[in-house]
C-alpha cells in the first residue's frame, strides 16, 4: 500500500476506536422505541382490527360473488 493510503486508513481506524471507547462509557438511555414501541404496535393493531372488522361486517360489501349471469344489458335510448 502507499504510505498516504496507509496513514489515511490508520486515522480512520483510530477515529472509530476512539468513538467506540467514548460510547462504551456512556450511560444507556432508552430511546423512543424502547419507551413506546410496544404501545404504538398495540395501538396500530387495534386500529387495524377495528377498521377491518367494520368493513367486513357493516359496510354491506358482497364478497366474492361473480356478476356473471346477473348483469343484463339495458335497452339503448337515443
Amino acid at each position: 500500500m502507499f504510505p498516504v493510503a496507509r496513514a489515511a486508513l490508520n486515522l480512520t481506524a483510530r477515529g472509530i476506536q476512539h468513538t467506540a471507547v467514548r460510547q462504551a462509557h456512556r450511560k444507556y438511555e432508552p430511546n423512543f422505541h424502547d419507551k413506546y414501541g410496544n404501545l404504538v404496535l398495540l395501538g396500530g393493531a387495534t386500529v387495524f382490527t377495528a377498521v377491518w372488522g367494520y368493513v367486513l361486517t357493516q359496510a354491506g360489501i358482497e364478497w366474492g360473488l361473480s356478476p356473471v349471469g346477473r348483469i343484463t344489458p339495458k335497452e339503448w335510448r337515443e
